[in-house]
This record gives C-alpha cells, sequence and structure tokens, in this order.
C-alpha cells in the first residue's frame, strides 16, 4: 500500500463540504482527482494542483480511493449507476449524507459491482476539515477502513465504528439528538430568565456547568440501560415528574413556551403509569424505544 503522501484520492462532489475534502487531501501531499457537475467549483483547486476529471468514470479510475460526498444517496446512485461506469476493484467512501436503510442499501449496491464500500458521516463544518476538531465517522468492513485509515487522517478526527454499514448514519442522527436536547434545554432555561431580565450571556456559564456536571451521570445511567435495572440511586422517576410539572407550572405562570417540558413529562406520566415511577431517570429508554405518531 502506498505511505500516506502518495496514495491517490478521487473526490466526486465538490459542495463546500466536498471542497474542504479535497482542500485537506491537498494539503496533506495526496495526489487528488476531483469531479463536480459544474466544473467551475473545481478552479480554485485545480489552482491547487488538483487534477479535474473531465467524467465521474474517469475520477473512479484515477485513485486507488474514491470519496463521494454529494446532495443525497440519490444523487449517488444518478452518478454511478451508468452503464458506463465501471465501479469493479474501486473502493467507495461515501460521506452522503442519509439514513442507516439508505447506507445498507448503498453498501449492497455496490458490493453487487465489485466495489469494496465503506459509508460514513462528517460532524463538522467545511472549515474545521483537515483539523482534529472535525469528526468523522466510518463503518463497514474493517478491514477497508484500516486498509486506508493513514489517508482519511487528513480529513480529520477518524472513528471506526463497526462492520454495520448503517452505525455511521445512526451515529449521526444521535449526536444531533444530543446537540439539540441541549440547545433546546439551554433556550427553555434563557427564555425562562429573560423574563426577569437576565441576558443569554449571563445565563451561558451556569447553563455550561449543568451540561456538563449531566454529562458525568451518562455512563452509570449507560450501565443501568444495558442491565436493564434502574434503582433510584440519585431520585425516583416520579420526583423528577414533579419537577417537571413545576417547571410546566413555570414557564406558563411567566408567558413562556412549555410545549417541551410537557412532551418530557407525558413521557415520564407514561413511564409512572406503568409501574416505573420508584425507579431513575434512565428507565424513560423503554419510552424513548417506542415508536408513536399520536
Amino acid at each position: 500500500m502506498n505511505n500516506e503522501t502518495t496514495t491517490p484520492v478521487a473526490v466526486i462532489g465538490l459542495g463546500l463540504m466536498g471542497q474542504a475534502l479535497a482542500g485537506a487531501l491537498l494539503e496533506a501531499g495526496h495526489p487528488t482527482t476531483v469531479w463536480n457537475r459544474t466544473a467551475a467549483k473545481a478552479d480554485r483547486l485545480v489552482a491547487r494542483g488538483a487534477r479535474l476529471a473531465p467524467t465521474v468514470g474517469d475520477a473512479l479510475q484515477a485513485g486507488s480511493l474514491t470519496i463521494i460526498c454529494v446532495t443525497d444517496y440519490q444523487a449517488v446512485h444518478e452518478l454511478l449507476d451508468a452503464s458506463d461506469i465501471t465501479l469493479d476493484g474501486t473502493t467507495l467512501i461515501n460521506l452522503t449524507s442519509g439514513d442507516s436503510a439508505q447506507a445498507r442499501q448503498a453498501a449492497q449496491w455496490a458490493e453487487l459491482r465489485g466495489a469494496r464500500y465503506l459509508d460514513g458521516a462528517i460532524m463538522a463544518i467545511p472549515s474545521a476539515i483537515g483539523t482534529a476538531e472535525a469528526v468523522i465517522l466510518h463503518s463497514g468492513p474493517q478491514s477497508d477502513f484500516e486498509a486506508h485509515k493513514s489517508t482519511l487522517d487528513a480529513l480529520g478526527t477518524v472513528t471506526y465504528l463497526g462492520a454495520d454499514h448503517g452505525l455511521a448514519s445512526l451515529y449521526d442522527v444521535a449526536g444531533l439528538a444530543m446537540m439539540w436536547s441541549v440547545l433546546n434545554g439551554w433556550l427553555q432555561g434563557t427564555a425562562l430568565l429573560r423574563t426577569a431580565g437576565v441576558d443569554a450571556t449571563t445565563y451561558a456559564p451556569f447553563a455550561q456547568q449543568i451540561a456538563a456536571v449531566v454529562a458525568t451521570w451518562l455512563p452509570g445511567y449507560a450501565e443501568q440501560i444495558d442491565s436493564g435495572s434502574f434503582p433510584a440511586e440519585v431520585s425516583a422517576l416520579e420526583t423528577d415528574a414533579r419537577a417537571m410539572a413545576h417547571l410546566i407550572e413555570e414557564s406558563e405562570a411567566v408567558g413562556v413556551n412549555a410545549e417541551l417540558p410537557k412532551l418530557i413529562k407525558a413521557m415520564a406520566d407514561r413511564s409512572i403509569a406503568a409501574g416505573h415511577g420508584g425507579e431513575q431517570y434512565p428507565v424513560l429508554i423503554e419510552e424513548f424505544g417506542k415508536f408513536r405518531n399520536d
């Protein structure tokens, strides 16, 4: 295998993220071939030494590794499923956003055409690509990941999750769930405090402290979830539900939206009704694990 500074790579798709990926590979010394429907998007990369492929097929043949980052999985199939495209013997790393089912289907589709395939998810903004702050998740055959890890390291902090091609997409949305939940909780608190003249800047350090403390609970709570046992070591769910009611009442009293705390309390109430009121908060995993469309 070539060393990390000479491995040729192709990048298909030159939106903001694709341009950042190709730029990081060039910066790390990789001969980089690029392709995009709108060829002009490659101009700055070509000026830095990239080669513009005339066709998708040419790009696929140009490197020992091809990274594709386009709008969606439909676009992936439209580009690579043409009759004149040969995937046999290629290694594809798909960093296009999608869901886990699409990732697994794409893996089967690629492998039937003779390609090696890794699915991935980028947990970063374009400007972070090429730095340690850019977390890039990969799932699929471990041997394929290890074969190209030294090249992928040029893009950021790369992490292998497992053989299931759908894992990167699942981790991606799980991370988004965490992000939005933290931000939504902070916004709820900010809205409450603004009614008393406290601005967001003043509240933010306190909120950071709370978030950091709650984060330390996760490993112990994870053990409870994995064991299926939820002893009330800190507080019982029924105690938490009373605090939720207080949050709802306070929000309504000062004219702040209470939809979010009402949603969480409704889940807690269902769990308590099912007999889990004396158990600890992570018992709500049973509610989160149920699909509801009412």
